[in-house]
This record gives structure tokens, sequence and C-alpha cells, in this order.
């Protein structure tokens, strides 16, 4: 049925879910999981009154994203190892998650994307944002989501 499957996390515990739930079916399904940690720049100011941030700072953070993607990535690979699968672990830095899963799941020929959902509703899912809600309605790719 599925032969690909892209497996999203941000590390959290209800993405954690996800990530068993996605290695759990590529190992019924005998299919290829990918595991990706997507991780967003430094917010800048522009415009009056912005807020420009010294090189080290920036540096500083991408160091931060990667050491914190690094562990993600390697929570999720033990979480394969112990159910029996091997898994292939992506991280992009400095991108917006939605659209890094929808290129990722293009360019890797996913026939599935795995993902979690914190289930915000009204106000608060429009002031938080919802990469899951964009991923469903941006790509062209099944998403099964995981609460």
């Amino acid at each position: 049925m599925y032969a690909n499957i892209l497996l999203t996390t941000d590390g959290s515990d209800v993405a954690r879910k996800g990530v068993e739930h996605g290695i759990a079916l590529a190992k019924a399904l005998n299919a290829k999981a990918t595991v990706i940690v997507v991780t967003e720049p430094l917010p800048v100011g522009v415009g009056h009154g912005g807020w420009i941030p010294a090189l080290q700072m920036i540096e500083s953070f991408d160091a931060a994203s990667r050491e914190r993607a690094s562990k993600v990535l390697d929570e999720a690979r033990a979480i394969a190892e112990q159910i029996g699968i091997s898994v292939e672990l992506l991280h992009f830095p400095n991108a917006h998650p939605a659209t890094a899963i929808i290129e990722t799941a293009k360019s890797g020929g996913c026939d599935l994307i795995v993902m979690a959902s914190h289930g915000h509703r009204g106000l608060s899912k429009l002031w938080l944002g919802s990469q899951t809600s964009e991923v469903l309605a941006d790509g062209s790719v099944p998403v099964l989501v995981v609460r």
C-alpha cells in the first residue's frame, strides 16, 4: 500500500507519538521510513525598529538548533531500532517546516506523510499556526495525522 513513508517530528511528546506510529506502520508494511526534523531560522525583525541579531548570536542559535535536531533524530533512530527497522534521518535547518516537509515528500518519492497534531482549535490554531494544517492544505501526498 505505502512503500515510502515520511515521518515528521519536532521532538515534542505529541510528535513522538506520530514517529512511533509511523515507524510501526512502516515495519508492518515493509516500507522505507524517513524521519525529518525542520528547524526554523532565528526570527529577525525588518523595517522600522526591526531587530538584527549579531553574527555570533545567529551562529549560536544555529548550533543549538543542530544539536537539538541531532538529539531528536537520535531518539527517532532508537525508536526504529527498538521496533526493528532502520530509518533515514534528515535535518533541514533554517527552513519553514511545512514547505520543507512537502518538498521532501515530493523529491523523495514519498507516498505517505505521517505527522502529529496538537489538536489546537479556534483562535489558538490561528495564532499558533499549524504545520499539519498547512501540509494538509498545500501538499499533494496523503497525510496521516496522529493525535
